[in-house]
């Protein structure tokens, strides 16, 4: 442990070499000036673990370049956003419609024939090939090709859906996203 007053005399005694470093680490004098002041907040946090009679310049500097390079790390994983730009285009739809969606999917699922249902699920929902369809349920490829055919027209006809901008967000909410983002 240390006396106080040595300890911060030997801390603004290495002020400027630590500026020297820094602004040699940073290339910038501002962000120097700001690697020097954390280095020195740390140290003067952490001066009971410093051991007297060691080299406090060397101390310093390890504080330093240590505090540089995670400050480096924490930069390549953030994005600059002073204008805003990405952050409006972050905005997202409200969840609750999705659920709706789903519901009014679902009730409309139930509505179809069992053998259109079987093979939309098969096909749309769990991934299968025509092919393993058709294997699984035990008739021709064409068959399931047919099912899941009308099956697809009758989900359309049942939620009202005539073309792609009929999917996703509302005209309000679309109208709002857009705005916020352009």
């Amino acid at each position: 442990m240390t006396e106080p007053q040595s300890f911060r005399d030997g801390l603004l005694a290495a002020v400027p070499t630590l500026r020297a470093f820094a602004v040699s680490l940073a290339k910038n004098s501002d962000r120097a000036d700001d690697l020097v002041q954390e280095t020195l907040v740390k140290a003067w946090d952490k001066q009971d673990s410093f051991q007297s009679g060691t080299n406090l310049k060397a101390w310093l500097f390890t504080i330093l370049r240590n505090e540089f390079y995670s400050q480096m790390r924490k930069k390549r994983r953030e994005v600059e956003d002073s204008d805003g730009v990405i952050t409006a285009r972050l905005s997202v739809h409200p969840a609750q419609d999705g659920s709706s969606d789903l519901n009014d999917f679902r009730k409309a699922l139930e509505l179809l024939p069992e053998d259109q249902r079987e093979a939309i699920i098969l096909i749309g929902a769990s991934g299968f090939s025509y092919e393993e369809a058709a294997e699984i349920c035990g008739c021709a490829v064409g068959t399931i090709k047919s099912r899941v055919s009308r099956a697809r027209n009758r989900l359309q006809e049942i939620l009202g859906i005539k073309g792609e901008g009929d999917f996703g967000p509302d005209a309000v909410s679309l109208q709002i996203t857009t705005t916020i983002s352009a």
